[in-house]
């Protein structure tokens, strides 16, 4: 098949994903065509089958704000044009599905089929935003074929819009290959060159990732042993959290990378991965920690519960319980045995689970249904 992506090429989940989907597709013969405004962080080298198209948006002064879902939707049917594309799938309702479908229209609904894929926040925090529940509502409901990455966001999506439409849930997943020859212990020997305990947090530093909550835990485990955090990612609420650290006289075993193209190395030379937030869709930080056979300690929202077993691949608190987290936290780091063999188990349920291969066999199907 001929296959249009549309995603926001950032480092956020849903870009990880849609990368990652991509090349596993162009691997099975399809050809694979990103219509985005830059280059997905995880394309950053050439793959056979792969094509980016960029997006660009003219700056007229005549316009207060770039109108990118127009240009977006203007380069998706010339791309289908030119191409021949016979599907897009889109990764989040906007603008991605919504100018997906205006192509659709534009070239003719025999000629292409739109699939959208609902990552989490485009239902739980833009989509319910009065100013684009219409236009969210209108994206699902008009879209060829529908997924969730999670049973939770399915089900949310379903008493948010109340569409009347089939949503199949296919999870976030990971590659084996990706989780092989890690270079975790030289990234520990340079993050934390005493021997001291190592915690990691992915994400993008909004206030649903309640980050003051990752930094207690930090604080009440660095008062009973030697340990550094690592944040790795940026967002608005990051710098709030580096003064809460440093008023606490922490700040020096705070270390800040920002956004990495490889994130794999610094999680697996991690102890543990901390994810405490409001809600998770699913959680891809929790699985790609796992899959490192890092545990991860998490609160028990959103599809966090379809990811972590509780006691068994990582530790799952009520929100906000950030000395029920820290407690976890110190008994795994206390006990290096029964940290090691839940990392071990958490790797072994994340690599048969969540295993990549399964997820392409769903999409395809997904996207013979869309097609037919």
């Amino acid at each position: 098949m001929k296959i249009g992506i549309s995603c926001y090429p950032t480092f956020g989940g849903s870009g990880v994903v849609a990368s990652e989907l991509g090349m596993g597709l162009a691997e099975r013969g399809h050809e694979v065509h990103f219509i985005t405004y830059a280059v997905p962080g995880r394309l950053n080298v050439y793959r056979p089958g792969i094509h980016f198209h960029e997006v660009t948006v003219p700056d007229y002064p005549l316009f207060e704000y770039p109108p990118y879902p127009l240009a977006l939707t203007s380069k998706m049917a010339e791309v289908t044009e030119r191409e021949g594309l016979q599907l897009i799938h889109a990764h989040y309702a906007i603008p991605h599905a919504a100018s997906a479908i205006m192509a659709r229209d534009m070239v003719g609904r025999d000629r292409l089929r739109v699939v959208t894929t609902l990552h989490g926040t485009d239902i739980t925090l833009v989509g319910r935003d009065p100013s684009f529940m219409p236009v969210t509502k209108y994206s699902i409901e008009h879209s060829d074929a529908v997924s969730a990455v999670s049973i939770f966001l399915r089900d949310e999506i379903c008493r948010t819009f109340t569409c009347d439409v089939p949503i199949s849930v296919i999870y976030n997943f990971v590659d084996p290959r990706d989780f092989q020859n890690l270079n975790g212990a030289e990234m520990r020997r340079l993050l934390a060159p005493d021997g001291e305990k190592l915690l990691v947090h992915v994400s993008n530093y909004r206030k649903v990732k309640r980050v003051p909550d990752v930094i207690g835990i930090f604080l009440a485990i660095r008062e009973q042993m030697p340990v550094k955090l690592v944040l790795v990612g940026s967002g608005p609420e990051l710098a709030a959290a580096e003064i809460q650290a440093r008023q606490a006289g922490a700040d020096h075993d705070l270390i800040l990378l920002g956004n990495r193209e490889r994130v794999l190395d610094i999680i697996a030379a991690a102890d543990l991965l901390l994810l405490p937030s409001e809600s998770e869709s699913f959680g891809l930080a929790a699985l790609e920690a796992m899959a490192c056979g890092v545990p991860p300690i998490v609160s028990n929202s959103g599809g966090l519960p379809e990811v972590v077993d509780d006691g068994e691949t990582g530790f799952m608190l009520p929100i906000g319980d950030v000395e029920g987290m820290a407690g976890k936290a110190l008994y795994l780091l206390r006990n290096e045995d029964n940290r090691r063999a839940m990392g071990e188990r958490a790797r072994g349920t994340a690599l048969k689970r969540f295993n990549i291969t399964m997820m392409l066999d769903a999409y395809e199907e997904l996207y013979r249904r869309a097609m037919s």
